[in-house]
Order: structure tokens, then sequence, then C-alpha cells
């Protein structure tokens, strides 16, 4: 029995409005320090002034929340972009491999290894001949 798989498995499926679950959790954890950073400045000075930080915070939030390169979010991004870096011209993009895992920054492997695979025709052609003399024995 075969059963059909998505396509799109891994993708982030949106709750709120265009919004995954996971940018949502990421959005109300900055917010949150965005609003406790205003609340603890406001006493101290001006409201004005305490909102520059808060609105620098959540537009930090916003960029990470929403940024999507080459279908990858922030951090993935962030990594692949470090590690190539690191390894300049170095760094072999693998379509349809997860090539930016965070444990793997620092090691590279080399994809470009050919081996060269030459096939022995006489070689195959004796072992057809022994075949075909064997199913006629038959």
């Amino acid at each position: 029995m075969q059963y059909k798989i998505p396509v799109q498995i891994e993708n982030d499926d949106p709750i709120v409005l265009w919004l995954s679950l996971k940018q949502l959790i990421i959005m109300m954890v900055w917010w949150a320090m965005a609003y406790w950073t205003f609340n603890s400045l406001e006493p101290k000075i001006w409201w004005e002034v305490a909102l520059i930080p808060t609105i620098v915070l959540v537009l930090i939030t916003l960029f990470i929340a929403l940024f999507k390169q080459y279908e990858m979010t922030f951090l993935p991004f962030i990594l692949a972009l470090l590690r190539f870096n690191i390894n300049f011209k170095e760094r072999y993009w693998i379509k349809a491999v997860d090539s930016f895992s965070p444990l793997d920054i620092w090691i590279i492997v080399n994809q470009e290894k050919k081996e060269d695979n030459n096939i022995d025709f006489k070689d195959k052609m004796e072992k057809i001949k022994s075949l075909e003399e064997n199913l006629n024995k038959i």
C-alpha cells in the first residue's frame, strides 16, 4: 500500500493571518522584553525617551520573525552565512540538503569526490554465458 507524502511537510502553517506559531512565539517573547524595557525606563526618564529603545526592540523583533531568504528563516540563514564566510570558497551547496545545521558549522565535507566506476564487460559477459549454460543444463 502506497501513501502520498506531502511535499511541503516541513513548512510552517500560518495560524493568525500569515504568521506561523514559531513567528508568534518570537514576537511575543521579544515584545514582552520591549514592554519590560519600557516599564523599567519610564519611571527614571521621560516616556518619549524610553520609547526609543522599545521601538528598536520591536523593529528587531519584526525583522527576525518575518525574515525569510532562500527558504531559510533568520537563524539558519545567519549560520549558513557565517559558515560560508569562515570557510570562504570551500563551501559546497547541495540542492535539497539541510546544509545549515548549527552543529556542523565548523565541518566541511567535500562533495566533489568522484569515483572511477569502470565496468568490466568481459567479466560480465563471462558471467552471463555461464548463467546461460547453467540454464540450458536444467
